[in-house]
């Protein structure tokens, strides 16, 4: 009689070391970013061999989407379309900013090296173009209904990062003075 085989154990230990892997690939990215993260640094901090990092990544893409999926598993972006039954334009926009800059304090450290690496690394630019991309579209089309082309464009200032951070860790704004000192140039443009 011939027996059926199933993973079993090993699935769970294959699942373990590949969890292992992405948790110090994120961690390594949000330290010193994805630019500077080599898979020896990955390989040691996740207490694994490089091959076995390569049978799990065999590609800096592949690696990169598995960490990109993880960080937004574990904090998920603000959704914009919450947004979009507030009525009243100044507390929709006021709402929204809140939250992304909330989102952004949360991931401060990620979001610096990611964001600053993605200037000059082809493969860290692709990813954010791809899981970032499509959220600042949703949170510019929903926070800039009724706004004039300055007002946009003041918009996409305020939806930056480095806006955030420049407001907060460098001018040394509390979240909420962050967010009425963009509403109000906002409505002011």
């Amino acid at each position: 009689m011939a027996r059926s085989y199933t993973l079993g154990r090993r699935a769970e230990k294959q699942a373990e070391t590949r969890q292992r892997i992405v948790e110090a690939a994120v961690d390594l990215h949000g330290s010193v970013g994805p630019a500077h993260t080599t898979v020896s640094m990955i390989a040691e901090r996740a207490a694994v061999q490089r091959h076995t990092l390569y049978a799990h990544f065999p590609d800096e893409r592949s690696l990169l989407l598995a960490c990109s999926s993880q960080s937004l598993e574990r904090d998920p972006p603000p959704d914009a379309v919450a947004w979009r039954e507030i009525r009243e334009r100044d507390k929709r926009l006021r709402t929204g900013l809140r939250a992304i800059y909330d989102w952004y304090a949360r991931n401060d450290s990620l979001f610096g090296c990611l964001l600053r690496d993605a200037e000059h690394h082809a493969g860290t630019r692709r990813i954010a173009e791809m899981r970032f991309g499509p959220l600042m579209a949703a949170y510019r089309e929903t926070l800039g209904a009724g706004l004039n082309a300055r007002q946009r464009a003041m918009l996409g200032l305020a939806l930056s990062f480095f806006t955030w951070r420049s407001l907060t860790r460098d001018g040394g704004l509390i979240q909420a003075a962050a967010v009425a000192a963009m509403a109000n140039a906002i409505d002011a443009a």
